[in-house]
């Protein structure tokens, strides 16, 4: 059965092109930096926002019209694998993801649930198989059901925390079932509401003892994805342990995991940490722990995840300048953690909402490139910093000045005098950059 028989396969017909279902910017096979778009950026796409959202809000009922919402439980479940490989297909997308609760219903029991996903986890293998599409992360979703409510690896009932395991567990054995190249940890409910209840040193000690068990049981089965962790502040819990890429990697460092996780990083959560998404890319970078990307984008006049579809292009040129600078993804890929708005209710507004994902972000690539081979950029900042190529700032890089030393050149009392940043040209070469592409 075709969910999407009016709408044709979308073909990259360039910028002259007024088709709204064509990519002016997107070329699958164009070559940058010796590598075609295809294989720099890694689409794939999110399951639980596209197949699965239903457009409701706290405030209004569902409103997006899905072929595959006429079916119930598992068969719905089913509907949704094949409209998303038909979907993958048209936008020759390689990649998907998802949650286990996403592709498949939680049953009355444990034993129940495995099942469910057993057989839907079939079924994506043979899809997978037939179409060559891949899987590039699976997780688990231990933050929706109420068993959850004081968190899962966090908790404070020891049940809930063996559940959280057994529930790993089967998502890491899915994982490999399904070839997925990442494996995320999203920690949806670790974190706490009040310290007044909460000890803070135990539950983060339990939670790394989750992610050890994780490891171990990832080498027994001889699973070899990438483990990625995926900050996120503020929500559900006031107090996120994954707050940002700086507070992850500070946990990862103090367990001894750092060696054994990257970061999944999205755009929307580092606004909601007061960053911006290149800002969490650099601080992974250059720890050298850049994983994955979630694209998506937040309302700045909104104190939430809104997950909109990414179209600022001087977010995804600053973003793909600093994958670019970091070396590229390796593993990991773009993932669209994004969703129509409630009133782009129509299935084809899932297809125009990917291209404009999809133009922008090859839009930022072209300009990314273009900054790294003229080095607008790296002109600037090692401008900037032309003092410590000599002199007493050379004796501080090499390590060979003292507190003594910096004294005696600052007793010779030369003057200082600092330069401009110039913030405001930069910003305007920027620009001329983007829209020059």
């Amino acid at each position: 059965m075709s969910y999407f028989k009016n709408i044709p396969a979308i073909a990259f017909e360039g910028k002259g092109s007024d088709n709204p279902l064509a990519f002016k910017h997107y070329d699958p096979n164009q070559v940058v930096l010796g590598k075609t778009m295809e294989e720099h950026l890694r689409y794939a796409v999110a399951y639980w926002h596209t197949f699965n959202a239903n457009g409701s809000d706290p405030f209004g009922a569902g409103t997006m019209v899905r072929g595959w919402d006429q079916y119930d439980g598992l068969d719905r479940s089913k509907a949704r694998v094949e409209a998303n490989f038909e979907f993958m297909e048209k936008l020759n997308i390689p990649y998907y993801c998802f949650h286990d609760i996403d592709i498949a219903p939680e049953g009355a029991t444990l034993q129940e649930t495995n099942k469910n996903l057993d057989v839907i986890v079939a079924m994506l293998k043979d899809a997978q198989k037939q179409s060559g599409k891949k899987l590039l992360w699976n997780t688990v979703n231990m933050f929706t059901n109420p068993r959850f409510v004081h968190g899962a690896g966090t908790t404070c009932n020891a049940d809930v925390y063996a559940y959280a395991g057994a529930q790993l567990k089967k998502g890491l054995e899915v994982g490999k079932e399904l070839g997925a190249e990442n494996y995320v940890f999203w920690g949806g409910r670790e974190g706490y509401e009040t310290l007044l209840n909460t000890d803070m040193g135990f539950e983060l000690d339990n939670l790394a003892r989750l992610y050890h068990m994780a490891i171990d049981y990832a080498n027994e089965i001889g699973f070899d994805a990438q483990f990625l962790i995926e900050p996120k502040p503020k929500e559900p819990t006031k107090h996120q342990y994954d707050f940002d890429a700086a507070t992850t990697i500070a946990f990862l460092q103090k367990y001894g995991l750092k060696d054994k996780f990257k970061l999944n990083l999205e755009a929307n959560h580092a606004t909601l940490a007061g960053h911006t998404f290149e800002h969490e890319i650099r601080t992974a970078a250059i720890n050298g722990m850049l994983g994955s990307l979630d694209a998506n984008q937040g309302d700045l006049l909104l104190g939430w995840d809104t997950d909109e579809f990414p179209t600022d292009l001087y977010s995804t040129t600053l973003t793909m300048y600093e994958v670019l600078k970091a070396g590229g993804l390796g593993r990991g890929g773009v993932n669209f953690d994004a969703k129509v708005r409630r009133g782009s209710f129509e299935a084809e507004d899932l297809f125009l909402a990917h291209i404009a994902g999809m133009d922008s972000f090859a839009w930022g690539l072209k300009a990314a490139v273009k900054l790294i081979e003229n080095r607008t950029l790296d002109g600037i900042v090692e401008n900037r910093y032309r003092s410590f190529k000599e002199g007493i700032g050379a004796e501080i890089v090499a390590g060979k000045a003292t507190l003594k030393s910096l004294e005696q050149y600052a007793l010779q009392n030369n003057p200082i005098v600092n330069e401009s940043g110039r913030q405001e040209r930069i910003r305007l070469m920027l620009s001329e950059v983007i829209f020059s592409v």
